[in-house]
């Protein structure tokens, strides 16, 4: 058993251990069993801390099932390691900005909090593809939960609808999963990889996008990539708070994840053959999602759609092949987990004071709650993507790797900077300016000991991921390296072949 199996399994312990505690107890308990977790995870770092393996650690790997043979088989890398340790950071925060909010069923709530802690570390450590498509299933149960027990009025709408939607790019990807352990005879993810590298794999070019777009249209829809995002506002605005918190800081990250780790490296002539529309569908989600935030009403919607355009970065990123755009994407997964996850816990704040999502409900908060306003004010200015603080350097890396492989692309995408700070500074404008009513004034608290002890860990990342990046990119970076390189020798021999092929035909002729 190695440091990575403790940091997976404890969630799990606690899930079995909140159902048999009492209530009065189960808040406590989740939240010092979440924190060792994180205390736990930050052993995870121990390999990276003076060099920069490119490859696993951490790994186990043992037979899970005798027939068909599906391993548990987990393993850390440098692209996995940090969403690891989001996961473990935001559980804790998750079930700290909770603690007054949920009042009803609350020994279960936390233990869905804990089992979807569980679910989401399991996907990005999973090695072997059918237990990475458990990971994903187990993951999903309980958000629908949370959502459709503690939400709001439409809360059952909303849990639905998730539901649905990622199951069907689930079945999808589940077929494709079958497809490729009937050719290849194992479900091991780098059986199946050392495979294709060495030639013994081969899928002709019908066959290899069929597969392509059966695991892309999974990932694609738990981004969500315009147009598979109708899911999310709903889900956003109908969740609780730490629900919002998951979802977005954690959850959508297992589809930009998914696309890098599965569709680049297993197929990498159709994800480059896909590249020009799916790096258009993503320009159209920066720009769409920014334009549709610019006119929300609500302030949970306009979070929502802001995640559909900042992930629009991290889908482009991926598909310039391109180290820096490599680099920026998995960079801004982790950038929009800290500042977009703090963004959803600070509308949780004001709506635990007002009652309301509604823009139009506040104006002049900075008055009666001056430091709640200056921490929305800062983790607003890194939504924006101001310099020295995180989103900058994702979406400069992005921006940067899209115009040496497409300069057109990044004019457009640059339009999504633009209108963030547009839709951002107005959200802002209107919900602290101005002056603040009598009826708001007397029930505006400021924060709480217990309300900075939650935000401000991811005020201070906000300000050290944007001031110190190369904290956190040279893991990133070799881990990219390794499957750029991958992928362009993958490339190269498939054209060589034919080449070969067509040589000896002529020659044969001659």
């Amino acid at each position: 058993m190695t440091l990575l199996d403790v940091v997976l399994f404890l969630p799990l312990v606690g899930f079995l251990l909140l159902l048999i505690l009492p209530k009065e107890s189960s808040r406590m308990a989740a939240m010092v069993i979440s924190s060792a977790v994180f205390i736990v995870s930050l052993g995870l770092l121990i390999p990276y801390w003076f060099q920069y393996p490119s490859g696993h650690t951490f790994s186990t790997d043992i037979q899970w099932i005798s027939y068909p043979p599906i391993r548990y088989h987990v393993a850390l890398d440098g692209l996995s390691l940090w969403l690891v340790l989001l996961s473990t950071l935001l559980t804790p925060i998750a079930a700290l900005v909770s603690w007054n909010y949920i009042d009803k069923r609350v020994k279960e709530y936390y233990a869905f909090l804990l089992l979807l802690e569980f679910g989401v570390i399991g996907v990005f450590v999973s090695m072997d593809l059918f237990l990475f498509y458990v990971f994903w299933e187990v993951s999903l149960v309980p958000m629908y939960f949370l959502i459709g027990i503690w939400g709001h009025e439409r809360r059952i709408y909303a849990a639905v609808k998730f539901f649905l939607f990622t199951m069907a790019g689930s079945v999808l990807m589940l077929g494709a999963i079958i497809f490729l352990y009937n050719r290849t005879g194992t479900f091991d993810y780098g059986q199946i990889q050392g495979m294709i590298q060495t030639g013994s794999l081969v899928f002709d070019p019908r066959t290899e996008l069929i597969l392509f777009l059966a695991f892309f249209l999974a990932f694609a829809i738990k981004v969500p990539i315009f147009p598979l995002h109708t899911w999310l506002p709903d889900a956003h605005v109908e969740a609780p708070t730490a629900g919002s918190l998951m979802l977005a800081s954690v959850m959508l990250k297992m589809g930009t994840y998914g696309l890098l780790r599965f569709c680049v490296t297993l197929f990498p002539d159709a994800a480059h053959r896909c590249a020009p529309w799916i790096a258009g569908l993503a320009i159209i989600g920066i720009i769409y999602g920014a334009l549709v935030a610019l006119v929300q009403p609500n302030m949970k919607k306009l979070v929502a759609y802001s995640s559909v355009s900042h992930l629009g970065f991290v889908v482009l990123g991926i598909f310039t092949f391109t180290q820096q755009g490599l680099d920026g994407a998995v960079y801004q997964m982790l950038n929009h987990g800290i500042s977009t996850g703090a963004l959803f816990i600070l509308v949780g704040y004001l709506y635990e004071r007002r009652h309301s999502l509604e823009i139009s409900a506040y104006g002049g908060v900075a008055t009666p709650a001056p430091n709640l306003s200056i921490i929305f004010l800062i983790t607003t200015l890194a939504s924006v993507g101001l310099p020295t603080l995180n989103n900058f350097v994702g979406e400069y890396l992005v921006l940067q790797g899209t115009a040496s492989a497409n300069f057109g692309w990044a004019v457009f995408a640059a339009l999504g900077v633009i209108l963030s700070a547009c839709y951002m500074l107005w959200l802002y404008q209107r919900t602290f300016f101005g002056k603040a009513s009598e009826s708001l004034s007397h029930h505006m608290p400021d924060l709480s000991t217990r309300e900075w002890a939650a935000i401000l860990p991811l005020v201070i990342l906000m300000v050290w991921m944007g001031s110190f990046a190369q904290s956190f990119l040279p893991s990133i970076s070799v881990q990219n390296t390794a499957i750029l390189e991958q992928t362009k020798k993958l490339r190269v021999e498939r054209v060589a072949i034919p080449d070969r092929q067509t040589a000896e035909v002529s020659r044969a002729n001659r």
